[in-house]
């Protein structure tokens, strides 16, 4: 199965590509697509774009987005929004399924603490999908995480069909 991580930014949104078997994920692709010298709606454009673009290219069988955080800031909440929504609609002509996860869920996955800060899931991207380059920019682990969040969300859903069967 491949998936796509998507961490959304109306200025900078991650992407991570991963192949799981249910056993292991490797890493395919990633990076981070960056529209913060346009107007809002051309960012979102960009993003919709590039996406789509990306989608094309690996074409992943399910998408894993991360959802909103709203902390104090209600507009940034709100342009956030926008960008998740034109990162899901770049992957309408795919019809790829989409799945959502809260930050906490992807950090619990992959550092085993829903508390845990950005450069320590960007470790144990790297470590987990034996990524050998010395950095990886913030937005592109956490995209990383997002689909090592589903991968190991789906291998435990499958484990537990198989044995209430």
């Amino acid at each position: 199965m491949r998936i796509i991580g998507i961490d959304p930014g109306s200025i900078k949104t991650g992407y991570g590509v991963v192949d799981s078997n249910g056993s292991k994920t490797t890493y395919v692709a990633s990076g981070v697509i960056d529209a913060k010298k346009d107007s809002f709606n051309n960012r979102l454009k960009i993003i919709f774009e590039s996406l789509a673009e990306i989608i094309k290219e690996y074409n992943p069988d399910q998408m894993a987005i991360e959802t909103v955080f709203v902390h104090k800031n209600a507009s940034s909440a709100l342009k956030l929004g926008h960008a998740r929504a034109a990162a899901i609609c770049a992957s309408f002509e795919s019809d790829i399924n989409i799945f959502e996860y809260s930050p906490r869920e992807v950090k619990l996955s992959t550092v085993g603490s829903g508390k845990a800060e950005k450069e320590q899931v960007m470790e144990m991207v790297k470590l987990i999908l034996s990524i050998k380059q010395s950095t990886l920019k913030l937005d592109e682990s956490d995209a990383l995480a997002v689909a090592v969040c589903h991968a190991h969300s789906q291998t435990v859903k499958a484990k537990i069909e198989a044995a209430t069967k």
